[in-house]
C-alpha cells in the first residue's frame, strides 16, 4: 500500500510540463504504481485546458493557413527503420520489473559504495547530464546521515527504509531538501532499491561520506 505520495506542486510542475528530465521521471515511476497520484494529475492537466481555453485568441498571420495546407500536402520523407539495441542494466532481484519511466535509459553495473551498498548510474538521452541514480542497500544497512544543498527526489522500487522521520516501502515516493535531516535504514527483511534524482549536492556529515558522493557525482 502506496503512503507516501506526489506533493501538489511537483504534480502542478509535471502538468505543466516543466519538470527537468531527471525529476520527472522519477515523478512518472511514482505514477506508473499510483492510482491516487494519477487522479490528481488528470484534474490538474483538465484545469490547464480550461485556463487555456479561456485566454483571448491571437490573430494569425495572412499565411498561416497557405502554410499549413502546404504542409499536409508536402511528400513525407523517408523514415529509416531503427534497431534499437538492448539497453545496459543492472540485475534487479527476482520478481521485480523496472520502470517503464526508464526504457529510454541505459545503466551502468552495480558498483560498490560502501559494505553492503552498491549504485548505479542512469544515463538519460534527453538530458545526460542529469544527476540519476539506483541505489541498493543491504537489510539492516543505512546510508551516512546527510542534507541536501537543493532537492532530493527518490521512488522506492523494493524493498523499505525508515529514515527516522517514517516508514517507505516499495511504490512510495520522498522529496526532501536543506530542511530535511535523515539516516535512510534499510529493515531487516531485504535489500532496498530506490531510483534518485538529485538536484545540487548530497551534504554528508562525514568528510569520507563526503567524498565518496563527490567521486560519484552526487
Amino acid at each position: 500500500m502506496i503512503r507516501h505520495h506526489l506533493p501538489d506542486d511537483l504534480l502542478l510542475s509535471m502538468a505543466a510540463g516543466t519538470l527537468s528530465a531527471g525529476p520527472a521521471l522519477v515523478v512518472a515511476s511514482h505514477l506508473e504504481t499510483c492510482a491516487e497520484c494519477r487522479g490528481r494529475l488528470h484534474s490538474l492537466e483538465i484545469a490547464g485546458g480550461v485556463m487555456l481555453e479561456a485566454l483571448v485568441p491571437e490573430t494569425l498571420s495572412s499565411q498561416a493557413l497557405a502554410k499549413t495546407l502546404a504542409a499536409i500536402d508536402a511528400p513525407p520523407r523517408p523514415v529509416r527503420a531503427r534497431v534499437i539495441a538492448p539497453r545496459p542494466r543492472p540485475p534487479l532481484p527476482a520478481g521485480m520489473a523496472w520502470p517503464r519511466a526508464l526504457e529510454t535509459c541505459s545503466a551502468t553495473p552495480w558498483r560498490w559504495l560502501g559494505p553492503g551498498m552498491r549504485w548505479s548510474r542512469l544515463m538519460l538521452p534527453a538530458d545526460p547530464k542529469a544527476k540519476l541514480f539506483l541505489l541498493r542497500i543491504g537489510a539492516g544497512m543505512s546510508l551516512a546521515p546527510h542534507t541536501h544543498s537543493d532537492c532530493e527526489l527518490t521512488q522506492v522500487l523494493h524493498g523499505a527504509f525508515h529514515d527516522g522521520r517514517d516508514l517507505f516501502g516499495a511504490g512510495d515516493f520522498d522529496a526532501a531538501d536543506d530542511t530535511v535531516h535523515h539516516q535512510p535504514m534499510v529493515q531487516s527483511d531485504g535489500d532496498c532499491i530506490c531510483l534518485a534524482s538529485v538536484e545540487g549536492r548530497m551534504r554528508f556529515d562525514s568528510r569520507l561520506a563526503r567524498t565518496l558522493a563527490a567521486l560519484i557525482g552526487m
